[in-house]
């Protein structure tokens, strides 16, 4: 007899994790490799994604790649979640391993699902010893792991979460996003116990989730007698089961047996199919008729007003005024060109009222033209002042006028619908005096959205403005929310206060000597804004980027700067009794004798900061972090340094208490204690005198040269 040799890979054992994980149930091991492949897909998009986030530096040369940025905005506007830049710029590195996010997912989503449908396991499910299969008991097939996959597994549940989500009053937190979507994909996989363990998206793919371990031989009872060759083959006809299961009928197999409902249903359908193609052309020719009918007439009364335009019409001036003011009615897309150009021609004072109403009429689609044409007469009015006749001077002064005016009106009559409204380098500057004396005025309008960007608003009135919309959905914080871009315009002078520009972009906005008092510029984008001399007092600007912002000689008493960045900003003279500063990034700012007291800066980053000469008199500096910060000749009277980093701070001529009561400090006598420093480590300051370090010693801070307790 032969004996019986076992095949190679039963002796080769698996490997110690891949064998214990054989050894657990299948829905555990089905789980297990679900949370394999999720980890594995997630893994490829956060790597190349935080690489790009670290290696993407101060100086941002090139913009967001253009895939990369429609997918952010895809995203965003989904979820609701704000976005700030809407035109981010960031390091040819950074673009390089970002793109590398986006695409390291799809390929490899790609290959595990190539993988499913040719073998039915991915790479985590061969290592779980889990298969997915047909009911015939093969690989599922493309078809197949599309369905199972993009609408059973995701789509149905994440899309039933995510519509729950919007209609609902969660929107748009995310939080209780993740939480519904979770429940979504629990109930998916609960189907499982009411269906022989098919889950929800098994049963829509119409496939079968089971054991890849190979079954083996029972042992024989007979153990004397060695196996001979026909005994293993009896054992393995006997053993074998049968796997060869009947097909599911298809469609075209219950066509043939329903012939009479398939010519039934063929015959409806066309019937219906040719009765609908009627009517619709029907409509379509009807549609088209009222339309040239409608075209047509206004070509008719175009050229009839145009003709009343002549100076040698009859009634030429009451006859062209009837006509500029109806040209501001007519649904015609060349009667707002025509009116700009009559305005640039125009040499009546009367007629140039009457063209600005004829403007004012066609709503904000005027502003496009409007903003070209003052342009074009700022340029004529700079070049004029150069040797330009006085009447030309004049004439050119108040076709801006006009201009200005009619924008003014535009932005007063059609306030909070103008979303999207470009007046980027315009001129609505004060004109104080002359045929050109111009002052905006929008106090209380809503102008969210906007863009004015290099515009010129100097001395304008806009008390109360809102520069902020929340779009559509009318929660604030979403990706919708209408949000005005006034890079590099010029309010320099202007009343803005109790406006309402929070989130709104604002690098290199000039608001100097601007009134902001109580307006809201919280989570704005004011990077390199220039507000010297100006009044932000009890102004919101918390969250604010503000670095390289520059406050020299403004007044920020009691403004609420929380949590915002004022990295190398310039706050020099600047009034700031009783701001809020806590937990603010204040690092290299130049606070040279600014007036800080009373001031919160609890928990305030203020390395490398220079505060010579700045009054803190009963500031709070709690937790603050003072490495490295200039603080000579600074008043620190009745401060509070409780918890603060003061390591390498210089405290060179800095005044902890008043003369008057410095003698009673340092004597210690009742009362001098406050405890002001309490625990405060002073070792390793710069720059302290004996009386110093004394009333350090007193208020309970820690310094060598502090006597020794008993």
């Amino acid at each position: 007899m032969a004996n019986p040799t076992a095949p190679g890979d039963l002796d080769r054992p698996d490997p110690s994790w891949q064998a214990k994980s054989k050894q657990m149930p299948l829905l555990v091991r089905r789980c297990g490799a679900w949370a394999v492949e999720i980890s594995l897909v997630a893994a490829s998009a956060l790597v190349p994604y935080s690489i790009g986030a670290l290696v993407n530096g101060e100086t941002q040369t090139v913009p967001l790649n253009s895939t990369v940025a429609a997918m952010s905005e895809t995203v965003s506007r989904t979820l609701g979640i704000p976005v700030r830049d809407r035109n981010p710029r960031v390091a040819p590195l950074t673009n390089l391993f970002w793109s590398a996010a986006v695409m390291a997912p799809a390929a490899l989503a790609a290959w595990q699902l190539f993988l499913l449908a040719r073998t039915g396991q991915t790479l985590p499910k061969r290592w779980f010893a889990v298969k997915v299969v047909s009911k015939s008991g093969n690989p599922p097939g493309f078809l197949k792991v599309l369905i199972r996959e993009s609408l059973g597994r995701w789509g149905v549940p994440l899309g039933v979460a995510y519509g729950i989500w919007r209609l609902s009053g969660a929107f748009p937190d995310l939080v209780i996003l993740g939480g519904l979507s979770g429940l979504a994909l629990l109930a998916d996989g609960a189907v499982a116990f009411r269906y022989k363990r098919q889950t929800g998206h098994d049963r829509i793919g119409n496939t079968l989730v089971v054991s890849d371990i190979p079954a083996q031989l029972p042992v024989n009872p007979v153990k004397t007698p060695e196996w001979t060759q026909e005994d293993a083959t009896i054992a393995s006809l006997v053993l074998t089961p049968k796997t060869e299961d009947a097909e599911n009928p298809t469609l075209w197999d219950w066509m043939r047996q329903h012939p009479g409902a398939i010519l039934l249903t063929v015959t409806i359908g066309s019937a219906g199919l040719i009765l609908t193609l009627f009517v619709g052309t029907q409509i379509y020719i009807q549609s088209q008729a009222n339309l040239r009918d409608s075209r047509q007439r206004n070509d008719e009364l175009f050229v009839a007003l145009v003709g009343k335009l002549s100076p040698t019409a009859p009634n030429a001036a009451a006859g062209r005024r009837s006509a500029i003011l109806a040209l501001g009615t007519v649904e015609d897309s060349r009667a707002i060109p025509l009116l700009a150009d009559l305005l640039a021609q125009e040499e009546n004072r009367p007629m140039l009222d009457a063209i600005q109403q004829a403007l004012v009429s066609t709503g904000p689609k005027a502003l496009p033209r409007l903003r070209q044409l003052n342009q074009a007469l700022s340029n004529d009015l700079d070049s004029l002042r150069f040797g330009g006749k006085a009447t030309e001077r004049e004439l050119a002064a108040s076709r801006q006028r006009t201009v200005q005016r009619a924008i003014g009106k535009i932005l007063t009559v059609y306030s909070s619908q103008l979303n999207g409204a470009d007046l980027s380098r315009t001129d609505l500057a004060q004109s104080a005096a002359g045929p050109g004396q111009f002052t905006l005025v929008l106090d209380k309008a809503d102008l969210s959205g906007i863009k004015l960007k290099n515009a010129n608003l100097t001395n304008a009135s806009l008390q109360g403005t809102r520069f902020y919309g929340t779009g559509e959905d009318r929660r604030p914080g979403t990706f919708d929310d209408w949000i005005s871009d006034l890079s590099g315009a010029n309010f320099e002078g202007a009343n803005l206060t109790e406006a309402a520009l929070n989130s709104a972009v604002m690098n290199r906005t000039t608001f100097v000597r601007a009134v902001l008092n109580k307006a809201n510029l919280s989570s704005g984008n004011l990077n390199a804004a220039n507000f010297s001399s100006a009044l932000l007092i009890g102004a919101n600007l918390q969250q604010a980027m503000l670095k390289n912002a520059s406050f020299t000689g403004a007044d920020i008493g009691s403004a609420n700067l929380a949590n915002a960045n004022l990295e190398s900003a310039r706050l020099g003279k600047v009034k700031a009794q009783g701001a809020q500063l806590p937990l603010t990034n204040l690092a290299r700012s130049e606070w040279q004798g600014a007036d800080l007291s009373g001031a919160d800066l609890n928990g305030a980053i203020l390395q490398k900061a220079d505060l010579s000469s700045a009054k803190l008199a009963n500031a709070n500096l709690k937790n603050a972090r003072l490495q490295d910060a200039n603080l000579r000749n600074a008043d620190l009277n009745s401060v509070d340094l409780r918890g603060a980093n003061v390591a390498g701070a210089n405290f060179q001529g800095a005044v902890f208490v008043g003369k008057e009561a410095a003698d009673r400090f340092v004597q210690n006598q009742p009362g001098a204690k406050s405890g002001r420093f309490q625990g405060v480590d002073f070792s390793e300051a710069k720059n302290l005198e004996g009386n110093q370090i004394a009333y350090i010693c007193l208020q309970g801070g820690f310094h060598p040269k502090c006597p020794q307790k008993n």
